[in-house]
């Protein structure tokens, strides 16, 4: 052979992968396999022993356990975005041929890029912060559907707070009625103060991973806006940022940049692109809103973008400068410097 390199695109399903290997832009091999790791590195052992075997797979629900295999048995993998696989605009039938040898002629001719690999232990950081956003939502739920039921029943108590607290789901279950009413709202406040408890030990783990990163923790934490929480949340999604080449780079990846529209000499911008993962952009939203209080140069940025492009739109520019001076603050191991 010309070149001594095999391309390999997979397809990976949670049963199957379906295999297609290219090598001097002509089809060698072509399989589908049961979906385990360690059958695919034998498979290549065995069809490709003297060849130096470059693989590719679109991320999604397998994670990066079949990357790491491959990894440890000398067989250089990437890890690709699916939206980054090209696909023709005319191209109307989709099957897992098709798709694996997509992956393998667009890697074999350079296309494609990896995205960034998280080790093992960032990603069981990063599960604990997600854990907490999932039992938040769980607990502001359960909180909403008992003042629903309080209001649909026509509850009137002494004690009933417009915003669900402890001390009001605890009353909740000194009520000394045995109607199904009662028996309704002393279940759910039971799920409510079990899903706070939970929060709480979830937080707790969340301080035993702060004390093992304080160096992180410390450039984080000096940013106006960002708390014991949000620091947790950025350092598990992002951690030191180095994989981001630029800040354009960064903001894309946080879904924080506008949606253009332009052709010939017509600009037009509309929302931002929202992609990535949609905690990032709130925890930054509600660090921007506390910074504008803290730091007087970003108040002044706020002041003059609300003025032209009104509030929410200055909150994500705001927003989207914090994420900026954290990376730059990263870069040189530096604290922030507040701004007069």
């Amino acid at each position: 052979m010309k070149d001594s390199r095999v391309f390999l695109g997979i397809d990976v399903h949670k049963k199957t992968y379906a295999v297609t290997a290219i090598s001097n832009n002509r089809v060698i091999k072509r399989t589908v396999m049961e979906a385990c790791p360690q059958k695919l590195v034998r498979y290549c052992k065995k069809y490709f022993p003297n060849e130096k075997i470059i693989s590719a797979y679109e991320a999604g629900f397998s994670g990066f356990v079949l990357h790491r295999v491959l990894i440890e048995n000398q067989i250089e993998n990437l890890v690709v975005h699916p939206a980054a696989i090209e696909v023709a605009s005319r191209d109307r039938v989709k099957t897992d041929k098709r798709d694996s040898l997509k992956i393998a002629t667009q890697l074999e001719a350079r296309r494609l890029k990896s995205i960034h690999i998280p080790t093992i232990e960032q990603e069981g950081y990063r599960a604990i912060s997600r854990l907490r956003e999932k039992l938040v939502k769980d607990r502001s739920r359960i909180g909403a559907q008992i003042k629903s039921f309080i209001n649909l029943n026509g509850i009137k108590r002494e004690n009933y707070e417009r915003r669900i607290s402890r001390r009001f789901i605890k009353n909740l279950l000194t009520l000394k009625e045995t109607s199904e009413i009662v028996f309704y709202l002393q279940s759910m406040a039971k799920r409510w103060l079990s899903t706070d408890e939970e929060i709480s030990c979830v937080e707790e783990k969340l301080l035993v991973q702060a004390e093992s990163q304080k160096e992180l923790e410390k450039i984080y934490r000096s940013i106006p806006g960002i708390g014991q929480i949000i620091s947790r949340v950025l350092i598990n999604e992002l951690g030191d940022m180095s994989q981001f080449k630029n800040e354009r780079a960064l903001f894309s990846f946080t879904g924080l940049t506008p949606q253009e529209y332009s052709s010939g000499e017509h600009i037009r911008q509309g929302h931002i692109s929202r992609q990535g993962r949609a905690i990032l952009r709130k925890v930054l939203v509600q660090a921007a809103w506390l910074a504008i209080r803290k730091d007087a140069g970003l108040n002044k940025a706020f002041e003059r973008i609300s003025r032209k492009a009104g509030k929410k739109r200055a909150i994500v520019a705001i927003a989207r400068r914090l994420i900026g001076h954290a990376r730059a603050c990263l870069k040189k191991k530096e604290e922030y410097i507040y701004r007069g």
